[in-house]
């Protein structure tokens, strides 16, 4: 029976994929094979030596320890895609908040509260200075193309804007997906000195974070707008609030509100609403729940964010799964362990990702406990499962 972990509450109908009969899951799990998580921080957690899995149902993983996993052979998952239209849905409220001054609007109008009759002279008196451009026909620059930013190239696209995307490790599939209206960006200069507007849609790695700042705002058009529903850390608070206040930047929206950004006119903060919707959250149970399931059923890797994609079907009578740490021979030393303990290969999958390899065995013969052993034994082995 395997025991499955929960930290967050997890949508019921990504748990009810799990055969009750094979599964037990809950957040009284002691000694769990896997866990599932949203928003909960790992990153004090100490974590059981039964765990081999784990699976966050949502998009970024920043709540997880992933050298820690990585170190201990821990396979962790992420869900890319299922909250991809719930994002891309707040992005285009975004657009349309950003241009048209709603949010100022609405808190203006509750002023009016006890004008009584005189309340509709006030709205046509007042509402002159919140006019605000259409977004149809404006540029807007798209800063990665995957699943959320595909879908908001499209969607712009069908709202009449002049779309601009940028993304130098665009996948294949990505690419697919879009539009044939898109435009493709070059370089990120192109994107800042041409678009109305500018969305990020990547992830904070040391090249992003702080990518919008002093000196990339100066390239930018005077009163442009830019919405943030990736990463709070793409830009230099300080900065943004600077260009706010001098005009160059009209409006600054965000999912990642920072304290001195709170209260500042033409900054509009919510509250990480990104993917807060029912179906989002179905999506990343489901998918999360399918990455546990294939991985300790059949030892395949599916959206790991530390170890190497790695899927075969079975064959054999037994599959063995190795993780390794990335050196020569390895593989080499283990099919010779393999052999010598009276199994024979009938097929293999090795995948390979910067310092951690992955390795899929499928054997027929007598697999007895004695090999687990002598394939652990095995320097830079760190983690072996029998299926």
């Amino acid at each position: 029976m395997y025991q499955i972990q929960t930290l967050n509450k997890i949508s019921p109908i990504g748990l009810e994929n799990f055969d009750r009969s094979k599964y037990t899951w809950g957040d009284e799990i002691a000694n769990p094979d896997a866990i599932l998580v949203r928003s909960a921080s790992m990153h004090e957690m100490e974590l059981p030596a039964s765990v081999k899995a784990i699976a966050r149902a949502g998009a970024g993983v920043n709540n997880i320890p992933l050298d820690q996993c990585s170190e201990k052979g821990i396979v962790v998952f992420n869900t890319p895609g299922a909250n991809a239209n719930a994002v891309k849905e707040l992005v285009l409220l975004g657009l349309l908040l950003s241009s048209r001054r709603v949010p100022a609007a609405m808190d203006w109008v509750k002023t009016l509260k006890g004008a009584g009759a005189d309340v509709s002279k006030q709205v046509e008196k007042g509402k002159s200075q919140f006019v605000g451009p259409e977004i149809k026909g404006k540029k807007l620059g798209v800063i990665g193309l995957g699943a959320i930013g595909a879908l908001v190239c499209n969607a712009a696209v069908d709202l009449g804007m002049d779309v601009y995307g940028y993304d130098p490790y665009i996948s294949v599939d990505a690419a697919w997906r879009l539009s044939q209206s898109v435009k493709h960006a070059k370089s990120l200069k192109e994107i800042f000195e041409s678009c109305d507007y500018i969305t990020l849609h990547v992830p904070a790695t040391p090249e992003t974070k702080g990518m919008i700042n002093t000196e990339s705002l100066a390239t930018m058009k005077n009163g442009v707008r830019i919405l943030n529903f990736s990463r709070g850390d793409l830009v230099v608070s300080a900065d943004v609030i600077a260009a706010v206040a001098s005009g160059k930047l009209a409006a600054y929206v965000t999912d990642f509100p920072t304290d001195e950004m709170l209260g500042v006119d033409n900054i509009i903060s919510m509250p990480h609403l990104g993917a807060s919707t029912p179906e989002s959250e179905d999506n990343c149970a489901v998918m999360a729940v399918a990455e546990i399931i294939d991985f300790l059923e059949n030892g395949n890797i599916t959206n790991s964010v530390n170890m190497p994609a790695a899927s075969m079907a079975r064959s054999g009578e037994k599959r063995i799964c190795v993780v390794n740490r990335n050196m020569p021979k390895m593989v080499s030393a283990m099919s010779t362990v393999i052999s010598e303990n009276g199994c024979n290969i009938e097929n293999m999958l090795n995948k390979s990702r910067g310092d951690y390899a992955y390795t899929i065995f499928d054997v027929t013969g007598s697999v007895k406990d004695q090999l687990k052993t002598a394939l652990e034994s095995i320097e830079g082995v760190i983690d072996v499962r029998m299926i």
